[in-house]
């Protein structure tokens, strides 16, 4: 059906991304200029829609993406505190090992530490197998989705945990680094992806404790 003209509008990506653009501007005010949250809803936009397969939600994702990486770049300054410790998991896709254990953090740490993640080379979805296991054990996760890895998230973060991305992600002086070397999920059955989680599992609970979360 062709959208009247009266409905057109909304349907626009530009329209709803222009409304994202004011809405965080005054969300974010004396925190960080108009101009880069313009730039950051936009460039966030054609970020997602490189590997994005269905569009009609991406301009609702692209304003959830923005809001973190905005959020990021004003803690990283310094303009915005930080209510927890900052983790951020990254593997290549963003779909399967760091989106393990990002949910295992948020779960267990019951929002003791707040997590971000992402990707060098992003999905276009989170393994279904992976969010199947996480929901099996407890850890239903309605709102994730592969992200690319982006400076601000970076510098934002205390503890950043790579999981198969290599030299993908910058380096920055004064935060911790590890790489986990867990085995990959992509294309592995339930029962596989399940002791991936464990093992996942258990590297999360000894980063909690090592964190006093």
């Amino acid at each position: 059906m062709t959208a009247t003209p009266r409905f057109a509008g909304l349907l626009d990506p530009q329209v709803v991304l222009r409304r994202h653009v004011e809405d965080l501007s005054a969300r974010f005010a004396g925190m960080v200029s108009a101009e880069t949250v313009e730039r950051m809803v936009f460039e966030s936009y054609a970020a997602l829609g490189r590997t994005a397969l269905v569009k009609t939600h991406l301009p609702v994702l692209t304003c959830r993406f923005a809001t973190e990486r905005l959020t990021a770049l004003a803690q990283a300054k310094g303009a915005l505190a930080k209510e927890a410790p900052e983790v951020l998991f990254v593997c290549v896709q963003n779909a399967g090992r760091s989106q393990l254990a990002a949910a295992m953090v948020e779960h267990l740490s019951e929002g003791r530490v707040h997590v971000r993640s992402a990707g060098s080379m992003p999905a276009d979805q989170v393994d279904p197998v992976v969010l199947e296991v996480l929901e099996a054990r407890g850890m239903t996760v309605t709102d994730a989705f592969p992200k690319p890895l982006t400076d601000d998230v970076v510098q934002a973060a205390d503890v950043v945990i790579t999981m198969g991305c290599g030299d993908a992600c910058p380096v920055y002086p004064g935060k911790r680094y590890l790489d986990w070397n867990v085995a990959d999920p992509a294309g592995q059955p339930p029962a596989a992806v399940e002791a991936i989680a464990a093992d996942v599992e258990g590297r999360v609970r000894g980063l909690l404790a090592e964190l006093g979360a």
